[in-house]
Formats: C-alpha cells, structure tokens, sequence
C-alpha cells in the first residue's frame, strides 16, 4: 500500500512514525491479532483436508478456493469500494467473516465437515477477503501523514508477516492436540477486534457534488484506467509471471510434509512459521536493500531465490535444512510482493485506487488460484518433486522472458486535484446520462508539428485513464498547423467526473503538449451533447 502522492525529498520518517498515530497503531495490532487467526485458518483447513482426502488435487484446490473469490470478486469489490464509504464497507465485511468462520468452527467440531463442504467454507471465506482488501488498502492514505505512506506500507508488511510467523505455529499444535475446529473458532473471534476500532473510527468520508458513480460504470472506468496505464501494466505482468509458479509452494505444502516427510501438522506450522520470520527479516532489510538495488533486480533476485528454495522443499528431507530453505521463502516472498505493490501503489490517484489494486489483487490471486489448480493436476501425474521442479525452472525462465518489462524507478506523480480546468459554458441544463464529445482546438507552430503529435500520446493516455471511451487527433486539411483533439464520454456526470479527476499530474501532461502551440495562441474546446433521436 504504498504512496500515490508526492515525495518531495529521498529522506524518509523513522520506520515506526506511524505507530504514534494512535487509530493507525490500534488498526495495526488489531490487524495482527486477525491475521494470527486467519493463518490458523489457513494451516487448519489445508491440514483437516489431507485428512478428508488424500488427493493431491482436493489439497490444492484448498488454496485454490481461497483465491478465486479474489480473483473473480476484485474488481467489482474496488469499484464498490471506490464508491461507498469504505469504513462503513469494511465494518460490514467483518461481521461476514466473523459468521462465516464461526459456523465452520461448530460444524466442524460436531463432525460434519466433509471434503466439499471445507471447500464451500474456504470459498465463502475467500468472498470475504475479496471484498475488503481493496477497500483496506485503499484506507492506508487515511491514516497516516502522506509522508509517513512509506513507513505505514513496510509497517503492514511487518503486521502480515508477524502474524505469518506466529499463527502457523501455534495452529500446528492446536490442531494435533485439539483439532482443527479450535483454529477456525478462534478465527472467527480474531475478527472482533478490528470491529471494535473500525466502529470508533470517525472517519470523514469526501463526498462528490456529484452522484456516486453506478456500479458497471465504475468498473468500466477502473477496467479503462488499468488498459492505459503502461507502469500499471508492466506491475500485473510482472506479477503474473511469477504468481503462477510461485503458487506450486503454497498449494503442495500440505502434502509434501504430510507425505513426502512422514511428520504431523505442528512440523507443517513450524516451517510456515519459519516463511513468516524470514518475511519479517526481510521487510526490515528492504529499506537498506531499496537503496542499493533496482526494483526490477529485486523481483528478478528474489523470484531466483524463491526457485531455489522450491527446489529444496521437493527435494530435502532433512527439516532443519528445510526451515532454512523456508526462511530464504519469506524474504524472497516479501521482497517481490513488496516491491510490486510499491511499484502500482505509484501508479493510483485517490479516486481509482481500489480498483487499480483490485487489478493487482486479481492478479496476484488468480495467478495463485490457476497455478494452484494446475499444479495439484501436474503433481498428480508426475509427483509433488518433479511438479516443484517444474515450478522452479518455469520461474527461472519468467526472469528472462519479462525483463524487458521495467518496474524501474517510476516518477513519483502528483495526484492532488489541480482544479483548474474550467467548467463547460451551458445554454441549458443536459440530461446527467446524455454522452458528451469534447473538441478542443490548437494552433501549433510550423515546424514542432512532429514533437507536438508526440506529446499528444500522453494526452491521448490521461484522457483515457480518467474516463474517456473515445480519443482521437484530427489535423486541418488545409492548414496543417491546426489540430483538432476528440475524446468522447459515456455521460454529463462522466465528464464533470473527469474535471474533478484532473490533478497536478495531468496539467503537467497538458503542459507538454500545450507548450508547441503558436505564440500567443490558446486552446479552444467545445462540448457537444448527443442528439436522443438520432
């Protein structure tokens, strides 16, 4: 969840700045004691399904139940998210998670938890998860000083990788000597305590002039922003190369220890415990890390490192050597996860945020969600080592296959509304659903016509990111030195929309463009409505 505004200055706040603002420290620990229980969740039902089922396709689907909601249900929930309140969104989501997790904890205690019905269960769970976390990344601006995005980003990285450490163990011993039902009740209460501060929170929610943006058309907009946004593009495929490989770990990891191993399930907890100390180690050497090295050399490090590790959990035997393979897991896992969401976090102004880390998020799930799905059928016929292995070098060959696609360092953009783009000059009121073309004039100056078509593909980019469905550049026939720019809207609303979207970035954008316009000379636009009868 990393900053979409400005940094003015490479010197950043103290690592644990956003701990003395008492409503993010509050979320924070809650977020801790919430996460705890939904690794134990996790180790429960992965654990309660090799007993149910000694398919390694039925074991894997564990994880692919969890991901899908998320992969399927993600966009729609940002677009949600950026409409309503999302505290009110989140406090609701909650108390879902809460019913869902505690009737899964009683029917399983009284025995009546089958196979599909864990798989029902997880799924439902998944709808859950799906539906807050863009709503929860997007509240991080909330919180905390826009200085202190940084900070506050590492600091939930931290939250989820304490949590990643602390939950598996203790779940691995609960479920041996209790059983699984324990873990899933336990989860359930988890939840109460990010009820508690959400419902204290009084957060003021910004409200439009306008109305709320429709549910399809915020998701056609967000889906828009996604296609014409190249740094977010680039984000989703680097992620999507290495999600799917990545996936073969966490979907098999049930098995290799309860097969491949021979040992219980408080062996099972203690190596995810050793990914949650290794992320934790990692998220503290990141900063240090960051300085030195590119984004696109960390992702490609560690999506290395991650290999090798895989390799070892296929083929080691030895546990000791396996928790070490498993520390070196959590680091290479945080550090991509890490810098990916740094890298789109850049990318989202205010008003698209949950739907552009919604993008992220189906990503990021789906890619674990299908590898899950293909990696318990490959397993299946080939076995849990040669499917590891596979695994390993399809990631090996993503590195070089996606290394053109720079992550880099992006330009830090300036999302605060510009406000100056001035409103439409009306003769009558329109209809709010009439679709509108836009047409604005230029006079550009003889011999800067090729630098000026070459600036206009960054227009072009900001006006379809910011809604239009439509975008063209005309020149004049008989004088090439006038342009005539075209871009279309669904609705009136859409486009008071998109004059409200207008920031910082985009004037600068324009900018670039407008600077070869002919000395003296300005701009000229015009708003034309649809005709309802034609």
């Amino acid at each position: 969840m990393a900053p979409a505004g400005p940094a003015t200055t490479p010197a950043a706040p103290s690592a644990w700045s956003p701990l003395r603002n008492a409503l993010f420290r509050n979320l924070w620990i809650a977020t801790i004691v919430s996460n705890v229980g939904t690794w134990m969740q996790d180790v429960g039902a992965g654990w309660l399904m090799t007993s149910l089922s000694s398919s390694p396709s039925m074991v894997a689907l564990v994880e692919a139940a969890d991901s899908i909601p998320m992969m399927l249900l993600a966009l729609p929930a940002g677009a949600v998210a950026d409409i309503v309140d999302r505290r009110r969104l989140l406090i609701a989501v909650q108390v879902y998670l809460l019913l869902v997790a505690g009737a899964l904890g009683i029917l399983t205690l009284l025995g009546v938890t089958t196979a599909w019905v864990l798989l029902g269960f997880v799924f439902a769970l998944g709808v859950g998860a799906a539906m807050m976390m863009p709503a929860w990344s997007a509240i991080v601006p909330d919180l905390v000083r826009p200085d202190e995005l940084s900070s506050a980003v590492a600091l939930n990285s931290v939250a989820i990788n304490v949590s990643r450490a602390i939950g598996p163990a203790i779940a691995g011993v609960l479920v041996a000597v209790v059983g699984a039902w324990l873990v899933f009740v336990l989860n359930a209460l988890s939840y109460v305590g990010i009820l508690a501060v959400l419902v204290r929170w009084q957060r003021e929610h910004r409200k439009s002039t306008l109305p709320a943006e429709r549910f399809l058309s915020a998701i056609r907009v967000g889906m828009r922003f996604v296609m014409h946004t190249h740094a977010l593009q680039v984000v989703l495929i680097r992620g999507a190369s290495f999600f799917v490989f990545a996936s073969a770990t966490w979907s098999l990891f049930p098995l290799i220890v309860r097969r491949e191993l021979g040992r219980g399930p408080e062996i099972y907890g203690l190596l995810l415990t050793c990914i949650g100390i290794g992320a934790v180690g990692g998220a503290m050497l990141l900063p240090r890390v960051r300085a030195k090295v590119s984004r696109d050399a960390l992702v490609a490090g560690a999506s290395a490192l991650y290999a090798i590790a895989a390799l070892a959990l296929g083929h080691v035997h030895n546990v000791g050597l396996l928790a070490v393979a498993m520390l070196l897991t959590g680091v290479a896992w945080i550090s991509i996860l890490s810098a990916l969401q740094v890298s789109a976090q850049m990318t989202l102004p205010p008003w698209v945020r949950a739907r552009g880390l919604a993008a992220f998020v189906v990503v990021f799930m789906g890619g674990m969600a299908l590898g899950s799905i293909l990696w318990g059928q490959v397993a299946t016929h080939i076995g849990i080592p040669a499917a590891l292995t596979t695994a390993a070098v399809g990631m090996a060959l993503a590195i070089a296959l996606t290394w053109r696609f720079k992550l880099g360092q992006h330009e830090v953009l300036d999302f605060t509304p510009s406000m100056d783009w001035p409103l439409p000059v009306l003769a009558e009121t329109p209809e709010p659903d009439v679709p509108v073309m836009v047409t604005i004039g230029y006079r550009i100056q003889a011999d800067k016509r090729t630098e000026f078509v070459a600036a206009m593909q960054g227009v072009r980019e900001m006006r379809r990111r910011n809604g239009a469905y439509f975008w063209q550049l005309f020149h004049d026939s008989e004088d090439p030195t006038r342009f005539v720019e075209t871009f279309m809207d669904e609705s009136w609303l859409e486009h008071l929309r998109q004059h409200e979207r207008a920031s910082v970035a985009d004037r600068e954008i324009q900018r670039r463009a407008k600077q070869y316009l002919i000395e003296g000379e300005t701009t000229k636009s015009s708003h034309w409505l649809a005709d309802r009868e034609s």
